[in-house]
């Protein structure tokens, strides 16, 4: 039996231009899984609130982080396709949920090949239906209408794998055995009520007390309780006192209540309660983009450094580091078993 491997990141804009932020903008938000309210007020929102002025926002934001190889998000996640592809002896393809390269022609490249199994990693180590859901629920709708005998194997969210959590150590030490005052887990935020929808009890995410340090099934569906088991076990692993880190959610949208503290807020406050030198790791994105280089190391910084701080420093997302390459190395080789 045949088999390959896709690698699943978000995606970006073809290019920094109005025209092409626009249209990334447009398919990203008009997903039900990420601007998750029926479709008339979804499309109303996006196309009278947001379309008429945030593509030119975004627009200026993206040209601030452009390279001449184009997104750092898709440039960075071709060169780990590559160096896995090196690394295991069944194709490898990449596409992004939303632009390009596709999940078409991927899913086509796939089936011209013979594939008759396929193992969808999701680069996105956290369940969250803006996230890993709809990355998979796409693949395997695309998959089904193109390919319909090829059957897809989903890697499970590995926010506590070991190999995950062995690579987010191995990224971050050389800035760890720096001085640092405090340590800053930034995870891209999510609306409430989308945790609450991934509830499979229906009666405790956000609605008991300790909810995610208390033990339940809703768990496997929760981003939040899986945000905090990623930073329990990486501060375990790598020393960290308890002290010297806090967590924080980035990137809200609208109105309606985003999981707290929200990251811009709590640089802030650190900066202004005499914090001087900030760490600050996005556990959550496994590449770094436009919500880690320009939201956190150029406006993050700016926000802290007002406050009166005076060192602030991003840890690079894993990228293309060698035990990164690893953990996904043995993701396929246990598929391949």
């Amino acid at each position: 039996m045949s088999k390959a491997v896709l690698l699943v990141n978000l995606g970006s804009p073809n290019s920094p231009s109005v025209p092409d932020v626009r249209r990334y903008l447009r398919e990203f938000l008009m997903d039900g899984r990420v601007l998750d309210v029926n479709w008339l007020v979804r499309f109303c929102i996006v196309h009278f609130a947001i379309l008429p002025s945030r593509p030119k926002e975004s627009a200026h934001a993206y040209q601030s982080i452009w390279t001449p190889q184009g997104s750092p998000l898709v440039v960075t996640s071709r060169s780990v396709q590559a160096k896995l592809q090196s690394q295991v002896s069944v194709p490898v393809e990449l596409a992004m949920r939303y632009q390009n390269p596709s999940i078409e022609d991927a899913v086509t490249k796939l089936a011209s090949r013979g594939v008759a199994e396929v193992l969808l990693i999701p680069l996105f180590p956290h369940y969250a239906m803006s996230s890993y859901e709809t990355a998979v629920e796409r693949v395997k709708e695309v998959a089904m209408r193109l390919a319909p005998t090829m059957r897809v194997r989903v890697q499970a969210p590995y926010y506590q794998d070991a190999d995950y959590l062995t690579a987010l150590v191995a990224r971050a030490s050389e800035y760890l055995n720096k001085d640092f005052d405090h340590l800053l887990f930034s995870f891209h935020g999510v609306p409430e009520r989308q945790i609450r929808k991934s509830d499979v009890t229906g009666c405790h995410c956000l609605k008991t007390p300790n909810c995610c340090e208390t033990p339940s099934p809703a768990h496997e569906f929760c981003y939040r309780a899986q945000c905090f088991a990623t930073v329990r076990a990486f501060v375990e692993r790598a020393g960290v006192p308890a002290a010297k880190h806090s967590v924080a959610f980035q990137s809200r949208l609208g109105r309606d209540p985003w999981l707290t503290p929200y990251t811009d807020r709590t640089i802030e406050a650190l900066g202004q309660k005499g914090v001087r030198r900030l760490l600050v790791m996005c556990p959550a994105f496994v590449s770094d983009c436009l919500e880690t280089i320009e939201e956190i190391g150029m406006r993050g910084r700016e926000t802290f450094l007002q406050a009166g701080g005076t060192d602030f420093t991003l840890v690079p997302c894993l990228n293309e580091h060698p035990q990164w390459i690893e953990a996904l190395k043995r993701m396929v080789e246990r598929f391949l078993v």
